[in-house]
Parts: structure tokens; sequence; C-alpha cells
């Protein structure tokens, strides 16, 4: 068993595990580690843990020291050359003219690179503007595109919950969120209910996915015909949480009545495979609205450059 110890460098984003050698850090303490890009400090979040060394695919990286005082003050002095370094690429990126909204900047602790991290609705040719920062800062440049959900991670604040975002307290990645999980989960398909600050299908919609999809597995769907004690009839709607199931039945002069059953009180004879929200009762115009939303995420996903640790 080998122990290694997990390392955050921004709140709230992935933990990286590193060989901390002959050190013992504590939790919440600085570090200085060696990776792929540089030296970096980070926070201690995870410490003492064991693994099985078969298990570790790649080799890892090592802790060079428990940080300083020196160390402290250097990073404090890197964010504060950083917002410096933020606003003189904003009047850069004017004056080159380019589609592009700058969100971060950040040196690495051993000022060996000095990343700037944008996002944009398409590809950016920034190559002169990557000149111009170089020969301002006389240290290696480099232009990340994020996607916005990694956007508002960044800028943090509040969901309709009236708590502080997912992204901004506890969620290190972001899965990937459907349309199809909010039917599932009969939600009201309005892009303003759905979306969150960042524009986004709301990653909160993927939390209970897995108990709808292990539900619907034994619940019928809209459209299915089933028998009850009050006879044959149609799924109208489903409470899927619940296990209740609403069945439509016509009366002797064929007019429409409806009538609540717990699951294990009906049996299926013919299931529908209908999403629990009827496509019917969608509004055009909003799924148009949702499906582009959900093809940008998409994009964000496939383009938008991340970290390598």
């Amino acid at each position: 068993m080998k122990k290694i110890i997990g390392v955050r460098f921004k709140k709230p984003s992935k933990i990286y595990f590193f060989d901390p050698g002959e050190l013992e850090p504590k939790l919440g303490d600085s570090v200085i580690v060696e990776t792929s890009m540089g030296k970096e400090m980070g926070t201690v979040s995870v410490v003492n843990k064991l693994i099985d060394e078969s298990k570790i695919k790649d080799e890892l990286k090592s802790v060079v020291r428990i940080a300083d005082k020196d160390d402290l003050k250097h990073q404090r002095e890197n964010e504060e050359k950083e917002e410096e370094a933020l606003e003189t690429c904003k009047k850069k990126i004017k004056e080159h003219k380019l589609d592009m909204e700058l969100v971060e900047a950040r040196y690495l602790f051993d000022n060996s690179k000095l990343i700037f991290y944008f996002t944009a609705e398409g590809r950016i040719d920034f190559r002169d503007l990557v000149k111009d920062l170089a020969a301002i800062y006389k240290t290696r440049i480099e232009l990340r595109q994020i996607g916005v959900r990694d956007q508002i991670k960044r800028l943090g604040g509040n969901g309709i919950c009236g708590r502080e975002l997912c992204c901004c307290s506890f969620l290190n990645d972001f899965g990937s969120v459907s349309i199809k999980m909010a039917k599932e989960q009969n939600l009201s398909l309005n892009a303003s209910k759905i979306t969150g600050n960042c524009g986004r299908l709301m990653c909160c919609l993927k939390y209970e996915e897995n108990v709808y999809e292990d539900k619907m597995k034994k619940l019928p769907h809209p459209g299915a015909i089933v028998m009850t004690d009050e006879g044959e009839g149609v799924v109208e709607t489903v409470e899927v949480l619940r296990e209740i199931v609403k069945v439509k039945f016509k009366d002797e002069e064929g007019s429409n009545y409806y009538k609540k059953f717990n699951a294990n009180e009906i049996k299926v004879i013919k299931d529908s495979k209908k999403a629990i929200k009827n496509d019917e009762d969608i509004d055009p115009e909003e799924l148009k609205e949702l499906e582009k939303i959900e093809q940008l995420d998409k994009y964000d996903k496939k383009n938008a450059g991340k970290d390598e640790i």
C-alpha cells in the first residue's frame, strides 16, 4: 500500500493526488507540488490515504515541500499580478477586436507560465494577442478556452434554491445534462425554469436521474394500457418518486374520467415507450430553445480546454 495525499488548487476544483514522500502535511496545509505544467501551490484536502500500488496507473508526481511564509507571500504577490494581467489582457483583446470574454488570469507558482482563461462562441485566432502578451510579461503565455459552466464556477453565485451554486461549493466535475432528464422527472420544459446562472441546463437535474431510471424500470409509461380493479385503462401520468399512476377510463357514455393507483395495484397489459413528459404537452418553441442550449453545452465540452496537472 502507498500513502498519498489529495491536493486542491482552487475551491471547488478537482482533487489531484500526489506522493508526499517523507513529508507529513496536515489537512488544510498549503503545499508546493510538481505538476505537468510546473510548480504549483495547493491546499491539502485529503491526508493519509492508502492505495494499492497496483491501482496507480501513472507515476504520482511529488510534493516538493510544505509551504512556508515566503511561499505564501510569493503566492499573494502572484495573485496581485494576476489582477493586473487580467486588465491588461482585456485591453489587448479590445485592440485586436476579438470576440471573446476573459474570465481569469493565473500564474503558475514558479512564474514559468501565465494562463488566461476565456469563453467564446467559436474558435478564436489569438496568435497576435499571445505575441503582445509575451512581449509584456516575458514568460510563456497560454490562452485556454473554457465553457460557460467553468466561467460561472470561477465567478460564483447563488442558485434559484437560494444556496451557493453547486459548482462553486462541492461539484468537481460537470456531467452531461440532457432534456431527457427533465422529461423523465416531469419538469416544466421551460428554459427559464431549468437552466442555471450559466444559461445551461441545471446540474442538479442529474442528481436524481439514477433514481428515476431505476423506478421507471418497474413503472408503466404514459400511454400504457393497464388493468386495474376499475377495469382496463390508459396511463395518463406517472408520479415516479411516489410510484403513483393516474389512469384514464371511459364511462358507459364514452366520457373520460381519471383515477389514481399505487403502482402495485395495476397490471401492465401493453407498455408505452413515451417519456414521462408527453411530447404533446411541450411548447415547440421552448423545446427548440432547450435543444439549442443542449447543443451549446456539447460544444463547450468538446472544444473547451481542461487543466492538466
